[in-house]
């Protein structure tokens, strides 16, 4: 039965996470999803507004490696202003949800930005908590991160860590460089605990994974690479139907011939861009861990050419699934919604479009892939990559 408080968002195609509706009604209520039904079964009483012509609407794209945005890098202003800019420039490109990132800094930067993301959760519903990438990783295998930061944890961090906060916690870190049982107390208080810029072995990796260990940050990069006497972490993810990997697509962290081998194992595919300040903003350079970050043939690089993180955008990987991997449309939507959902225990309220579901939705163009707009909770931003959706009335 409609309420006069529920209004609908119709559209030609709606994806609701698993099954593809046509001519179909988005009813939302309180924030919430109240329901999908066919287009002609919707009261005309109903406030309703028309998605364009020909668009599709999905879930909110959630994106679990944002290191910045906006012209905003998190290590440098973790705070919830910082933490806003960084998530209305994601919004643009239908993230409307992510993980503030921080890059492995000092324990002080570590407080201040874990205090902010609780902050910007209480105003921002886009914030879902916070990924820590470091420090707690190999020197061996940094990438851009400061080795001067990188160290082992103390009991001091693992008390931290377990701590009550809100939201979720994501670590990414590398087994090898923890005490045994670090891994198994950070899973049991609830953080996402995650493998990346790692040296580590088959056989740590599967203990790893043993103490509850789920995650593979950025698969393929920064970690122990396959080999045919020591399979290493990746071969670890890829046999494991209980695990989650990172991909960035972008053509150039990977070759999209390595990631389409990646989709053929049994561990389940979450996109993310590893964003840095650039995506979004206007800056085409900018400094990490004291190292000057240029963007060079569309790509973040340091002067030796060492990548440091991205400039692309959520809507862009989409795309490149579908062009470089040749995945359904449909694959790339989950890997971008449904699955780091469920990565991150969320599943029961994000990532899908059903009754119950916090009504997070992307308006679309699928050839190309364009941004038209997005709802958060029920809330619509227009985007800057596409004109607004229009009401029905002015179809």
């Amino acid at each position: 039965m409609m309420t006069p408080q529920q209004h609908a968002i119709v559209a030609d195609t709606v994806f609701d996470g698993a099954t593809t509706l046509h001519d179909a009604a988005i009813v939302i209520e309180d924030g919430q999803i109240a329901g999908i039904l066919p287009r002609t079964e919707l009261p005309a009483a109903v406030a309703t507004r028309r998605a364009p012509y020909g668009s599709w609407l999905a879930p909110g794209f959630i994106d679990l490696q944002v290191n910045g945005g906006g012209d905003v890098l998190f290590n440098d202003d973790p705070t919830p202003a910082g933490i806003a800019a960084i998530a209305a420039a994601h919004r643009k490109f239908g993230t409307t949800a992510l993980l503030p990132t921080l890059i492995s800094d000092t324990d002080l930067k570590m407080r201040a930005a874990l205090a902010a993301a609780e902050t910007a959760m209480e105003r921002n519903p886009s914030i879902l908590g916070i990924h820590f990438e470091g420090p707690f990783l190999s020197p061996d295998r940094a990438g851009i991160h400061d080795l001067h930061m990188i160290r082992p944890p103390t009991p001091e961090d693992g008390a931290g860590l377990r701590s009550p906060r809100k939201g979720v916690a994501m670590m990414t870190l590398a087994p090898e460089r923890v005490p045994s049982g670090f891994i198994a107390h950070l899973a049991d208080a609830g953080v996402r605990v995650s493998l990346g810029h790692s040296m580590a072995t088959y056989v740590q990796t599967r203990a790893a994974m043993e103490e509850g260990l789920t995650g593979f940050t950025h698969l393929f990069n920064a970690m122990r690479p396959l080999a045919s006497r020591e399979p290493g972490p990746i071969a670890a993810a890829l046999e494991a139907d209980n695990a989650w990997f990172g991909m960035i697509v972008d053509g150039v962290h990977v070759d999209p011939a390595m990631l389409r081998l990646a989709l053929r194992g049994t561990a389940r595919a979450m996109l993310v861009t590893d964003a840095m300040p650039p995506v979004g903003g206007n800056r085409t350079a900018f400094t990490v861990a004291q190292r000057e970050i240029t963007i060079r043939n569309g790509c973040c690089v340091a002067s030796d050419g060492t990548l440091a993180g991205t400039c692309v955008d959520m809507a862009t990987v989409i795309g490149n699934c579908v062009r470089l991997l040749g995945v359904p449309l449909t694959q790339a939507l989950r890997a971008a919604s449904a699955e780091p959902a469920a990565f991150l225990g969320l599943g029961d309220r994000l990532g899908r479009l059903a009754p119950g579901y916090r009504a997070d939705i992307v308006a679309f163009d699928p050839a190309p892939m364009r941004i038209i707009e997005t709802w958060v909770a029920g809330i619509p931003s227009a985007a800057a990559t596409g004109p607004q959706a229009k009401s029905q009335e002015d179809q």
